[in-house]
């Protein structure tokens, strides 16, 4: 009996997901602006935040990126704001939507963009994913968000999401443009593409620097573009994946807010410079004060309390726990993004606002 009662669960939570990926897919497809998280904006209205696509050059490479506004904005004022950096093979209409809608719901300008070679930005060849450009696509928000209509050019704050955190990190470490440092379930790229997650890898560091060098080489002699983590993965495969964040990541990104612009692949050439680039270096550097939030369950959680414990001249840092959430449920779950974003609020509140 206890049996068919576990296949009657495992089937009901297997239908529940698919039909709530399926409402999300029709939600996607009715929105104007193909935003895939829940409370997302339709339409501009007059007296609410609205959101304003726009496009600018970031080297040779255009940029897609998205602009909200509070409500009531008007033009004549000054606001702080808020740059925001997506996760690794995340795009803007995911979780750095959410957040940046949310931030400025609470009376904040905020941008997100596509990484360049990424998602609807240009470049190629596409899903190239070094952490240089993931850097400079940081500094190019900035240089276009500070030339926006209403932005306080002094009042300007950082926020980077999963691997978007640990470049935010990074970025401003040298960008003292940003007076405020915010991360939310922050992953650190080259550590885990070098170490493997949980350094579940360590063994084959040198095989992969390998690969790497090969499919560079067979680049630059006009073969092929090889690609890292281009596996179809399926439910099946990823219910028996030993790690919480990619097992949700999984359901996330292909499921329940997938969107096509989003893709976990990045090119094999890319390791050379990933495995090689560690987020949490250099940390002294940063004399801005530090928010870095994470799950108390997260997996993830390791490569937060590493880079919080490096940053000894942060100023006001704090390191906030959400209780019982993963690293992937931050991105969705209601009781846990509003606690996140009560914290950035505050955060954010006391640093740009009232100094």
């Amino acid at each position: 009996m206890k049996k068919i009662i576990a296949s009657i669960l495992i089937v009901v939570v297997i239908t529940m997901d698919r039909l709530e990926a399926q409402n999300n897919q029709n939600s996607q497809l009715q929105n104007p602006y193909t935003l895939v998280y829940k409370g997302a904006i339709v339409e501009n209205l007059e007296g609410k935040v609205n959101i304003h696509p726009v496009t600018y050059n970031n080297k040779d490479i255009v940029i897609v990126a998205n602009v909200y506004t509070p409500a009531n904005f008007d033009a004549s004022k000054k606001y702080a704001t808020i740059v925001i950096a997506h996760p690794n093979g995340g795009v803007k209409e995911q979780v750095a939507g959410l957040y940046a809608q949310r931030l400025a719901e609470m009376g904040f300008i905020t941008i997100t963009a596509d990484a360049a070679y990424q998602g609807g930005s240009g470049g190629e060849p596409r899903n190239i994913d070094k952490p240089a450009n993931r850097i400079e696509d940081i500094h190019a928000m900035a240089d276009f968000i500070t030339q926006y209509k209403g932005v306080d050019v002094s009042r300007l704050g950082l926020l980077g999401i999963c691997g978007g955190g640990g470049y935010a990190l990074k970025a401003s470490q040298s960008d003292k443009r940003f007076k405020a440092i915010a991360t939310v379930s922050m992953f650190n790229s080259g550590l885990v593409r070098r170490n493997g997650f949980l350094n579940s890898k360590l063994s084959t560091i040198q095989e992969r620097l390998q690969q790497a060098s090969d499919a560079r080489a067979l680049e630059i002699s006009g073969g092929k573009v090889l690609y890292a983590a281009d596996a179809v993965i399926t439910d099946e495969i990823a219910n028996k994946m030993p790690f919480d964040l990619y097992r949700e990541g999984h359901y996330y990104y292909n499921r329940t807010h997938a969107h096509p612009n989003s893709k976990f692949r990045y090119t094999m050439s890319s390791l050379m410079e990933l495995m090689t680039f560690d987020a949490s270096t250099n940390m002294d550097l940063i004399i801005q004060p530090l928010l870095m939030i994470a799950g108390s369950k997260a997996d993830s959680f390791y490569m937060t309390e590493e880079a919080f414990n490096k940053a000894i001249n942060a100023k006001n840092k704090e390191l906030f726990l959400i209780n019982g959430a993963t690293h992937i449920e931050t991105y969705w779950k209601p009781e846990y993004v509003q606690q996140a974003i009560s914290k950035l609020v505050i955060f954010y509140e006391n640093n740009l606002l009232n100094n």
